[in-house]
């Protein structure tokens, strides 16, 4: 068994590079997007870029934030996330990402329908109602979960003690 934990430690971290090396890729996709707006002439077409390079880099801190948490949870602490503080640690750290990651694709969506596409502002507008509803959702699992902490005050301890192995 011991084998198979440590085969999945090993594809956890390979996960977790893979991300990584996706999100270093498009920073350098929205870096070239970016000085080739600036050097193209600051002008509304310019704009449209670094719109859409922001868009990039959001996606680039979903794919790191993603392989961070990966290496942590999965590698570094190989937690078994079957209690509930666990579960919500680790569940508010991803949801964290992507509401603001897809608030900020909401916002560069709503900036280029409203200069290219009037057309596509519904769904520009849909991305940002499902932001506030995935934001009102997880306030409600973070309260749902928060009694069942409270029933397992040892979970809690175990998972702060688990933080000491990433001080090290």
């Amino acid at each position: 068994m011991k084998i198979v934990l440590r085969l999945f430690r090993i594809v956890h971290g390979l996960m977790a590079a893979l991300f990584a090396c996706a999100a270093v890729m498009l920073i350098i996709i929205a870096s070239r997007i970016g000085w080739q707006a600036f050097a193209g002439g600051l002008d509304s077409a310019a704009a449209q870029s670094i719109i859409e390079a922001v868009g990039l880099l959001a996606a680039a801190v979903v794919a790191l934030q993603i392989a961070e948490t990966i290496t942590e949870e999965e590698v570094i602490r190989a937690a078994d996330i079957s209690a509930p503080t666990r579960v919500r640690r680790f569940l508010s750290r991803f949801f964290v990402v992507v509401i603001v990651s897809l608030a900020i694709e909401g916002l560069v969506a709503t900036f280029k329908a409203i200069h290219e596409a009037p057309s596509q502002l519904p769904y520009a507008a849909a991305l940002i109602v499902s932001v506030g509803v995935l934001l009102a959702s997880w306030g409600v699992f973070v309260r749902f979960n928060r009694f069942a902490e409270e029933l397992e005050p040892e979970a809690m301890a175990e998972a702060k003690s688990e933080d000491e192995k990433l001080k090290q």
